[in-house]
Formats: structure tokens, sequence, C-alpha cells
């Protein structure tokens, strides 16, 4: 009896201590969970200059069927709209000049005793100014394009001595253009492109001159380009911000 009244009167004092030990020890500390790094935001509104180098050849049935290519290199000049959140409209005029514009020079026979001739078709130059539509993921920027496409070309018939030889040649200087390009924010100001674009003139042909060239019809004239080009942007939406 006396051992289990010994045990009672031991239980109720620590039963009476422990809440005051308790109240003396130190609270739990606090630890903030760790902030994730923001996301940054990029916006493609605003104004941009810039260079390409890059590609042009003719398309298989051009007249004179030579289709080699020739580097090009120029300027372009724009401004990019950025919408409801992730699309971009803008427009584009851009110039290229060529390194060889005499792609299409052959000689030939002129069936009616004109004798040995020469056609030679200069194109120094090819260039557009087209609206584009894209959809962005964060710096990259996917988008197709279209809108008018001319180019700066003469032609011209000469003998074996380099006489002249009159003709009338029906071939259009202007038509439309389509293309498709990739563009990458480096940083907001400055974004790098990659870009195809297809021109068509419509049908060209030799409507009066030398047998020879008239007898070859109508025939299609179009050419295609690849470009890579670089862009400094005058962005009037801001710098890139962080989205938390």
């Amino acid at each position: 009896m006396k051992k289990f009244l010994l045990a009672a009167t031991a239980l109720v004092a620590f039963a009476s201590i422990a809440p005051a030990t308790a109240a003396d020890l130190a609270a739990r500390p606090y630890t903030k969970a760790p902030a994730l790094a923001p996301a940054a935001v990029y916006d493609w509104t605003g104004f941009y200059i810039g260079g390409h180098v890059g590609g042009d050849w003719n398309g298989n049935s051009t007249f004179g069927g030579n289709n080699n290519g020739r580097f090009i290199g120029g300027v372009q000049g724009g401004a990019d709209w950025q919408f409801g959140g992730n699309w971009v409209f803008g427009v584009e005029a851009n110039y290229s000049w060529k390194t060889s514009g005499n792609g299409n020079g052959f000689a030939f026979v002129d069936p009616a005793g004109a004798g040995l001739l020469t056609n030679n078709s200069s194109n120094r130059g090819i260039g557009s100014a087209t609206a584009r539509l894209g959809y962005a993921w964060g710096p990259t920027l996917l988008y197709v394009k279209g809108g008018y496409g001319f180019r700066d070309n003469t032609n011209t018939v000469v003998t074996v001595a380099g006489a002249p030889v009159a003709f009338t040649y029906d071939r259009k200087s202007s038509g439309y253009t389509v293309g498709a390009g990739l563009e990458y924010l480096f940083t907001q100001n400055w974004s790098g492109k990659i870009e195809y674009q297809y021109y068509n003139f419509g049908n060209s042909q030799f409507t009066a001159g030398p047998v020879a060239l008239t007898g070859l019809g109508s025939f299609r004239s179009d050419e295609h380009t690849i470009k890579a080009g670089l862009n400094y942007r005058f962005n009037w939406g801001g710098p890139v911000v962080a989205k938390y």
C-alpha cells in the first residue's frame, strides 16, 4: 500500500512539473521555403533594323534552264506588335544584292539566219515588302510572311561580235512572295533569324526578235532565297522583365 501511495505521489508531482518544463523549451525555428527563380518575359513589340547574308537561285522552269545559286547580302527593317499573349504581327521591307546577276547567259543559233547569238539576263537584286504573323515561345518566334516581291533585272541579246539585237521581252519585275522563318532573341535588343522566301514574277516570253527566242513560248519566272540575318531592336515594350 505504501509503495502504491509513493508511486501515485511521484506521478502527480511529474504531471505538475511537465507543463512548466515544456514552456521553457525553445520554440521550433521557422524556415521559409526557397524562392523559385523568376521566369523571363520577352516583348517582341518594337521597331528593328538589320542585315542578312544567304543564297538565291532560279526555279527549274526559268528561261535558259539555269538555276545556279548566287550569293546575296542585304538589309531589312520592320516593326512588330505582340498581342494576345504570344501572337506577334509585323511588317518588314528587305532588299538583297546579288554577287552575280548574269545567271541566265547562254548562246544559241537563230534558224532565221541571224547566226550565233548570246542572251544575257542580268538580275542585280531582289526585295520584298511583306506582313508576317508569328507565335512566340519566350525568346523564340516562329512565323510566316507574304506580300509584294520585286527585282532589278535587264535582258540583252547580242551577236558574237557584241552587236545588240532588237527584241521584245515580256518579263515582269514585280510579283508576290511568301516565306517562313525562325527568329530568336539573344537579348531584348538583339535577335537572329533564319528565313526562306519564294518569289513568283508570273510568266515571261520573247514576243518579237530572233526566231529561236520567240519559239520558246512562255515560261515561269520565279526565285528562291535562304537568308540568315541579325537585327537590332528598338523595343517600345521595355526590357526583359521577371514574371513571378
